[in-house]
């Protein structure tokens, strides 16, 4: 064979590479996710928790839903502009049954969920995991028997396609409450020692949702929970706040399991070689947020929330008390200028502002945009 012929054969066999690892990619436009399978607690929940046990009440959803919606927030969710980014509904909570359609996804999150067992919600990470291996089963051999039968439902139309679930995108909003409730039941060093197994069962949780065929990974990170007006509001020394007024310990033990979480996806990427895995900055973003929100039009004091109250003790959102004369526990008139809707949950307002800046891949670790999370490198 000439040398010309020899060139030429190689250099179409790197063109040939190239072109199978940029399709395996997902090229250089949009994955086009046809699915989103999310797994959280109440920053992500869009009804799992309202259907499991007591509904949320008014005035809950009233900026966009216009009624309660499952939300715990005035509005949407940063998961609920994640499905309007990636151009599908917004998703069913898993636990519903009632109106729920889950061609584009499913979402397993719940108010009050942890990563690890025995915190406020029996719906543990676990259990999560556990829903959607069960999920994915039944609606598998559903589609199958529909197909296999020469049957055409509605009903057809309503349900995930088996093919679909390696190619769909499993997003995670969970963390913030292994580390509340620690706070509440321990101390704070405790708190501190506990990260190592939180991290160890989020990465078996991880694992497992791989073997069933997940593949496309997007991770938030835990958000700064000192930054919480229910925090600051029980936490009163002075010394222990930062330029914000944050609680600084608390700030400093989210940055240690944010830490952690990244150095486990690192190995989780390395260990998995067929996973995407795209880790979030969320504490970042949501920092800068409190940092700059009197230039980005909310109020300044973290401890102003929206909805509910705080007189000596938390009055819960959607609840009324009189304390002489004075009625507590009405919304504010304006959500959208508040971080915080009810002290622990941020409003739409706050959502929006957030989701813009992580959905566009500024705090993205690969640099990725969510759209494009499908190109995210193999790690090495």
């Amino acid at each position: 064979m000439g040398l010309l012929k020899l060139r030429r054969l190689l250099v179409l066999r790197i063109l040939g590479l190239l072109i199978g690892v940029t399709t395996a990619a997902g090229g250089s436009g949009n994955c086009g996710f046809p699915a989103v399978y999310n797994f959280g607690d109440s920053n992500s929940d869009t009804g799992g928790i309202s259907a499991a046990f007591n509904a949320i009440q008014p005035p809950n959803g009233e900026t966009f839903f216009r009624r309660p919606s499952g939300r715990a927030c005035d509005g949407r969710l940063i998961v609920d502009f994640i499905a309007e980014k990636l151009k599908l509904p917004f998703l069913s909570a898993y636990l519903d049954s009632l109106g729920t359609n889950f061609r584009h996804g499913a979402n397993f999150a719940t108010g009050g969920s942890s990563i690890c067992p025995g915190g406020y919600s029996p719906f543990h990470l676990g259990i999560q995991v556990s829903q959607f291996i069960q999920f994915k089963s039944r609606i598998t051999d559903l589609f199958n028997r529909l197909h296999s039968n020469n049957r055409t439902s509605t009903s057809i139309n309503r349900i995930a396609r088996p093919q679909e679930f390696s190619k769909a995108l499993y997003t995670f909003d969970i963390g913030q409450n292994d580390l509340a409730y620690g706070y509440q039941h321990s101390s704070e060093e405790q708190v501190r020692a506990s990260i190592p197994d939180i991290i160890n069962t989020f990465s078996e949780a991880v694992q497992q949702l791989y073997k069933e065929g997940a593949r496309y990974f997007w991770v938030h990170n835990t958000g700064p929970i000192g930054c919480l007006p229910y925090s600051i509001l029980y936490n009163k020394s002075p010394d222990n706040r930062d330029s914000n007024g944050c609680v600084e310990s608390q700030n400093e033990v989210s940055r240690e399991f944010n830490r952690q979480l990244k150095s486990r996806l690192l190995k989780l990427g390395k260990k998995l070689p067929l996973a995407r895995i795209i880790h979030i900055d969320m504490y970042s973003a949501k920092y800068l947020l409190i940092s700059k929100a009197k230039t980005q039009g909310f109020v300044k004091n973290p401890v102003k929330f929206c909805c509910g109250s705080y007189y000596g003790y938390h009055i819960d959102c959607g609840k009324r008390e009189v304390v002489n004369g004075t009625v507590y526990g009405n919304p504010c008139k304006d959500p959208s200028r508040h971080i915080s809707w009810d002290g622990i949950h941020y409003s739409e307002a706050a959502n929006l502002w957030i989701a813009n800046h992580i959905l566009n891949g500024s705090f993205s670790d690969p640099p990725l945009p969510i759209d494009k999370a499908c190109q995210a490198p193999r790690y090495a």
